[in-house]
């Protein structure tokens, strides 16, 4: 799976670095909702606080893609490593089904991050949150996973499943206030695992 993702993704100055990021737009069918939305309502950029709150959950769904897409850009631009999101990899659904390709994904890739901002409804990345972390930490060597595990949530939000991520996984979490913020918390956790790769803290993933 890695070489099919990094092949789909095109070079980079870190090509085989894989940041896989996941949040709540995988709650709801990305390809549908945009196929049958009007394409003059659909912003350049969304900024997602102005909607938490908001009755229009298509509009919320899109600030939370808008936002994802952010950060996989300026990850990709800033550390040059090769951020992708699942409908960044064209894996049809009767090859395997989305919760497969998620864990396919995970487990294919350096890093992993989970970004929840405050939308009302974060069950189905709750969900998916929960099925990705079982599959990645039932190996042998689930340290070396928990190492490359990050779950970034905007200030405010309080779930049960953050506690779950913390206690059960004991992967690390962080809190953003605003999306520069989130960006350069990714940035560093990527970064930080990139270095213990470099010095063989964590093994290469290849």
């Amino acid at each position: 799976m890695r070489d099919r993702i990094i092949d789909e993704l095109g070079d980079l100055p870190r090509s085989r670095f894989l940041v896989y990021l996941m949040g709540p737009y995988e709650a709801f069918d990305v390809e549908r909702a945009l196929e049958h939305a009007n394409p003059d309502s659909i912003p350049d950029s969304v900024d997602f606080g102005t909607l938490v709150g908001s009755d229009h959950d298509l509009a919320r769904d899109e600030a939370a893609l808008d936002l994802l897409l952010d950060v996989r850009d300026r990850l990709r631009t800033d550390a040059g490593v090769n951020a992708f999101l699942a409908i960044d990899i064209d894996v049809p659904l009767e090859e395997l089904d989305a919760a497969s390709q998620s864990i396919a994904f995970a487990e294919a890739s350096n890093a992993v991050v989970y970004v929840v901002p405050a939308v009302d409804d974060n069950l189905g990345v709750g969900i998916e949150v929960g099925s990705v972390l079982e599959a990645l930490f039932d190996g042998e060597t689930p340290a070396h996973h928990r190492e490359r595990v990050a779950f970034v949530h905007e200030s405010g939000v309080r779930s049960a499943m953050i506690a779950a991520v913390r206690d059960r996984w004991e992967a690390r979490v962080y809190a953003y206030e605003d999306r520069d913020e989130l960006e350069r918390q990714i940035r560093l956790f990527v970064r930080d695992l990139i270095r213990k790769e470099r010095t063989g803290e964590l093994s290469r993933l290849e």
